[in-house]
């Protein structure tokens, strides 16, 4: 059955299996990593990567979605039946990411994870003053996304993301598979070599949801106080974080 569930410990309360815990040691993942680059190759398909990810990490792995599509736990999904997808719910999301969001945890045979963070919006703003992310985007980034998000994959062995090098500079290196030093697990990129083309044919091809704000010039959706529309021929993360030199919320760097 497809739930909903949170970071704050309700998967028990709604009688879900415990986050299973990692049980293979740090040396033991570098190998894994190392022996998967080898059996993969230079240029895998997502397909690959993504039965390669299910077969090695049974029940030990998460998938990471913004909720901008459904593409990635739609593709994990289908070699890992009932995957857990974790989902920041930051309390600043379009209304349109969380309307997706909830028609993923319907649709897809997957287990969606609200992670949120310890502070609720209004807690945040009384303890360090209104609207943090106009000041300091990259504090408000850390303790609404990146802290609760380590948190919770301390209890997996690995995580999928839905990174591709298309997307930015910052980006444009980014492994197929490799060790999280951050995090400390491993980190799965299925989709790293697609287009944004590319992505669109797949959610066309497998009638997969995708977020309406991806027609309506938000090509990279974050939280909705953070995020403008793009511009023809910009970068598609220009409108993250537009004035700040930030370019990254921190979860991949």
């Amino acid at each position: 059955m497809t739930s909903v569930t949170s970071w704050t410990g309700s998967r028990i309360a709604l009688g879900l299996p415990s986050v299973p815990r990692r049980r293979r040691s740090t040396a033991e993942l570098r190998a894994l990593v190392d022996a998967g680059n080898r059996e993969l190759g230079d240029a895998p398909s997502a397909e690959q990567v993504a039965a390669w990810a299910a077969a090695t990490f049974p029940g030990t792995l998460a998938v990471a979605c913004s909720m901008a599509d459904a593409v990635l736990p739609h593709l994990v999904s289908r070699f890992a039946p009932g995957v857990d997808v974790l989902f920041l719910d930051t309390g600043y999301h379009f209304s349109d990411t969380l309307v997706t969001r909830d028609v993923v945890a319907e649709e897809l045979p997957v287990t969606v994870v609200d992670v949120r963070p310890r502070l609720t919006v209004a807690q945040q703003d009384a303890a360090h003053g209104p609207r943090l992310h106009e000041r300091d985007p990259a504090a408000c980034c850390r303790m609404r996304k990146v802290e609760p998000l380590a948190a919770e994959l301390a209890g997996y062995e690995a995580w999928a993301t839905g990174v591709r090098r298309e997307e930015s500079p910052t980006r444009a290196d980014t492994p197929v598979l490799s060790f999280d030093e951050k995090n400390g697990l491993v980190k799965v990129n299925p989709l790293a070599s697609w287009s944004f083309d590319q992505l669109l044919e797949y959610a066309g091809s497998f009638d997969v949801t995708v977020n309406p704000l991806l027609s309506d010039g938000y090509p990279s959706i974050g939280c909705e106080p953070c995020t403008r529309r793009v511009a023809p021929g910009e970068d598609p993360r220009a409108g993250r974080w537009a004035g700040f030199t930030k370019t990254e919320c921190g979860l991949h760097t």
